[in-house]
């Protein structure tokens, strides 16, 4: 029997809108990226972050905003509506925000977060943009001085970053650029932009034959290999990109290599690092539907691409019912970007 399609619809935003409520309001367990100087600086994530000291870690605080306004830009009518405005006004906050960005100035913060979350709080910055309300215009200003902050970053990074970072997780430099070029284009940031697209083709634009048949590795929650194509799908004209995509990943005419189109076993969920591979399958999935909308009408790959995709947005939303937390904490989000890329 043919499995269902997801959608990405009223009950799922429900489910994914208490998901995101109940892990922003929990601040402990919390792993800090944050250095030590002194006595002094051991304090708590709340004085630390202002904005973003809960849902286990910092980038993922901001993973699970995201997810709450895309929600609320989607589905307006939520009945978490009154509880999610409410938690975005204190935690998008004047002097919250002050708050992130007088960290960002301590000398040991330079690399704070980079590029990970710096790139999810571009694409925060961006959804908040998309919002048409009073509420949320209010938010998306008072977040600008954050996102400014790392737009700056991103500018005084990027001409000192020789080499890229391909492994898949957060150091990952292909996702890093992914996001702050959406956000470029989308408030017409043109320097960020040109930084992003220039970065991308030095890094990535002679790539051949990726060594995907090594994919996954054991805590991998992004494919280096099709996040990699992901950003080149946004730099590479649609015919150009085709050409790139075919040196590549030779193999995908043939649905090869399995190891990349077959959905990552996760065999423990409790586990920090191995539940990284429940959103692997997620963000496979989102990569996976991207590059098929991106590929010419009748293209042979598209067809393997929307299976395989489906194959692991399935594995991946299924995760969602295990309940530990160092899964939910993060996991929905990516369900949301592939459910998003799916039905684009």
């Amino acid at each position: 029997m043919p499995r269902p399609s997801p959608e990405l619809d009223r009950a799922l935003a429900e489910r994914f809108a208490a998901t995101a409520l109940h892990n922003i309001a929990q601040e402990y367990p919390h792993k800090l990226d944050h250095v030590l100087t002194s006595d002094a600086d051991a304090v708590a994530p709340r004085r630390l972050h202002p904005a973003f000291h809960s849902s286990y870690d910092w980038h993922s605080c901001v993973h699970m905003h995201w997810l709450l306004v895309h929600l609320r830009r989607r589905f307006p009518d939520l009945p978490q509506r009154h509880a999610i405005d409410a938690l975005l006004s204190s935690r998008f906050a004047a002097d919250a925000i002050r708050g992130e960005c007088e960290y960002l100035e301590r000398p040991d913060a330079q690399s704070f977060e980079r590029p990970y979350g710096w790139a999810w709080l571009l694409e925060l910055a961006r959804e908040l943009a998309a919002c048409e309300d009073a509420l949320a215009m209010r938010w998306s200003v008072e977040i600008g001085a954050l996102a400014s902050a790392f737009e700056a970053r991103y500018l005084a990074f990027l001409p000192r970053a020789d080499y890229p970072i391909r492994y898949g997780m957060h150091s990952n430099t292909a996702f890093g650029l992914l996001f702050a070029l959406d956000y470029a284009r989308a408030l017409n940031r043109v320097a960020l932009g040109q930084a992003c697209v220039a970065r991308a083709r030095s890094w990535y634009a002679d790539d051949r034959d990726a060594p995907a048949r090594w994919e996954p590795s054991g805590a991998d929650f992004l494919s280096p290999s099709l996040v990699e194509a992901a950003l080149m799908r946004r730099v590479l004209a649609p015919a150009e990109f085709a050409r790139w995509l075919a040196d590549f990943l030779p193999g995908l005419a043939d649905r090869a290599p399995a190891t990349l189109l077959v959905p990552a076993r996760v065999s423990d969920r409790s586990d920090a690092q191995i539940v990284h591979l429940d959103g692997l399958n997620l963000s496979r999935a989102w990569c996976f539907f991207e590059l098929a909308s991106a590929l010419p009408l009748g293209d042979v790959r598209c067809a393997g691409l929307r299976s395989a995709g489906e194959d692991h947005l399935h594995a991946g939303l299924a995760a969602l019912e295990s309940g530990a937390f160092v899964g939910t904490h993060w996991l929905a989000s990516f369900a949301a970007l592939a459910l998003r890329a799916r039905n684009a």
